[in-house]
């Protein structure tokens, strides 16, 4: 690959853990389709990568531990494109994604707020001219 993959900031991914696999891609094709191996498999050792800082890495661990075979390795796998190198350089994009939102750090958490008096205030007025809208639908009694 010309680009190393990028995680976030400056962290990169050395192309000497990656592993690459091609291999015939499913569907219809033509004359080419039996002598070209345009899937791509990309393999990601996670769990023996030296790449990601520890905290990254136990983060990537736990938020991805679905998707890692055997609980360490990050398999992505592209066959959308007729030419591998097309493959290869998808296949490359979705790990760095998967890598990207994986290491993110964890949102903020939410400040709990009390509505103001005068938005408390507007709710209560607003049901009561909503009841009285619907209280003037009913039929006047016939006593």
């Amino acid at each position: 690959m010309p680009e190393p993959i990028r995680v976030r900031g400056s962290v990169v991914v050395p192309d000497a853990e990656l592993l690459w696999r091609f291999s015939r891609s499913s569907g219809p094709g033509g004359q080419h389709v039996n002598t070209s191996d345009t899937q791509v498999e990309l393999r990601y050792d996670l769990a023996a990568s030296d790449a990601l800082p520890p905290v990254w890495k136990e983060r990537a661990l736990e938020r991805l531990a679905g998707r890692l075979v055997d609980g360490k390795v990050l398999v992505v796998r592209a066959s959308e494109h007729r030419s591998q190198w097309r493959n290869r350089e998808v296949a490359a994009a979705r790990l760095a994604s998967l890598l990207g939102e994986a290491t993110a750090p964890p949102p903020k958490a939410r400040r709990a707020t009390k509505p103001t008096r005068g938005m408390i205030e507007r709710r209560l007025q607003n049901k009561r001219h909503r009841s009285e809208l619907k209280q003037g639908r009913n039929r006047p009694s016939g006593d």
